[in-house]
């Protein structure tokens, strides 16, 4: 079988990696093309495009980009043609996504959305190009089944992914050879695309002066060393922060505490029971829009699934260095609490074999 996966950024990587090791156990002679990055390269996928080059945040961002955009899409849609497979899996990226979808159908691929977009939280009416131009919804969140459901589409909950790719790792110590074993450790996990990092690493170090901590930013695989180096050099008056790259997984289990960008490191970092501040800042055009169109109380998976506050969330104007320093304080002593509330969320998830699970339901569609 020929099978063509579309993932656009970091997390996808990683997920869309895991599939492909399941699909090869159910069809060895099966050929992977993709757009993701080095983890679905590195288990034998021809990489199209990388995320990298599609990692556009926000309306602002993607509306000045817009030619760039559709000048992939147009891309994209050639090459599937070119390629002919079998099934096309889409993951998560729904601004791109959902477009090849809808065009994919009347191509009469058979199309699969693995990790869907969280159209519960904005766009609702979006349930619909979703449920009418895909063959198969895998959902990853133990609530979406029933939303789907609302409006008439079926769903497979094949649990979240993430608690496979942390059964799988095993720690790198020698990461910590450069540290001091005596100090706890900060992590700062800034975002994997560019514009986050410009947009939120300057006011994390900035909350970091005077904290008694050893500082560790997390290294996203797209970006190079120099525009997390740059910052650095500007805030010289702070002990000098370890850029940790590759390793996130090994560098949460030392963490006392961490500054986290809003997305899927938010429930990565809670799996490894590490008490975190969450953090989110855009643009104020793309804020304003979000705010408008997004029905949620809250921001970070973490609280989402769990339908409570336990990591505090510091969006847009709250986020300030001086913010951040009060709830670092306050970790202190909610420590415990926030460990007991995740281990909560962790049964919340269910067990592990998503990967598994989801490489199962696409043979059976197939078949």
């Amino acid at each position: 079988m020929k099978y063509y996966l579309i993932a656009g950024e970091a997390s996808g990587d990683l997920h869309g990696s895991n599939l492909i090791k399941h699909l090869k156990l159910r069809d060895s002679n099966g050929t992977y093309r993709a757009w993701g990055g080095d983890k679905m390269e590195a288990v034998g996928a021809v990489i199209v495009q990388h995320f990298r080059n599609l990692a556009f945040m926000g309306f602002a961002e993607v509306l000045r980009n817009i030619r760039k955009i559709i000048g992939f899409l147009s891309l994209c849609k050639k090459d599937i043609l070119d390629f002919k497979p079998d099934v096309l899996i889409l993951i998560d990226y729904p601004g791109f996504n959902l477009r090849i979808a809808k065009w994919a159908k009347k191509q009469h691929i058979k199309v699969v959305y693995y990790i869907t977009p969280q159209i519960w939280a904005w766009h609702k009416s979006r349930v619909h190009d979703l449920g009418k131009n895909t063959d198969l919804l895998l959902v990853i969140l133990p609530f979406e089944p029933a939303f789907f459901n609302k409006y008439g589409y079926k769903s497979i909950y094949v649990g979240h992914p993430l608690l496979d790719a942390i059964a799988d790792f095993h720690p790198d110590d020698s990461i910590f050879n450069q540290f001091d074993h005596n100090k706890p450790v900060l992590s700062i996990l800034p975002g994997s695309r560019k514009q986050e990092i410009l947009t939120m690493l300057p006011t994390m170090l900035e909350a970091c002066t005077g904290l008694p901590y050893q500082l560790a930013i997390a290294g996203a695989p797209a970006i190079d060393d120099i525009l997390y180096q740059n910052f650095i050099d500007k805030y010289a008056h702070l002990p000098k922060p370890k850029i940790i790259r590759n390793q996130t997984y090994s560098l949460l289990s030392k963490s006392k505490f961490a500054l986290v960008s809003s997305g899927t490191a938010t429930l990565e970092t809670a799996l490894f029971e590490v008490p975190q501040i969450v953090c989110y800042k855009g643009s104020i055009i793309s804020f304003q829009i979000a705010k408008r169109l997004i029905d949620l109380k809250f921001i970070s998976l973490v609280n989402l699934i769990s339908e409570k506050e336990v990591v505090r969330e510091l969006i847009q104007n709250d986020l300030t260095a001086e913010n951040i320093r009060r709830e670092l304080f306050n970790l202190e002593s909610n420590c415990e609490t926030i460990k007991s509330d995740y281990r909560i969320l962790r049964k919340l998830l269910g067990n592990e074999g998503a990967s598994s699970r989801a490489a199962e339901e696409i043979q059976k569609l197939l078949q």
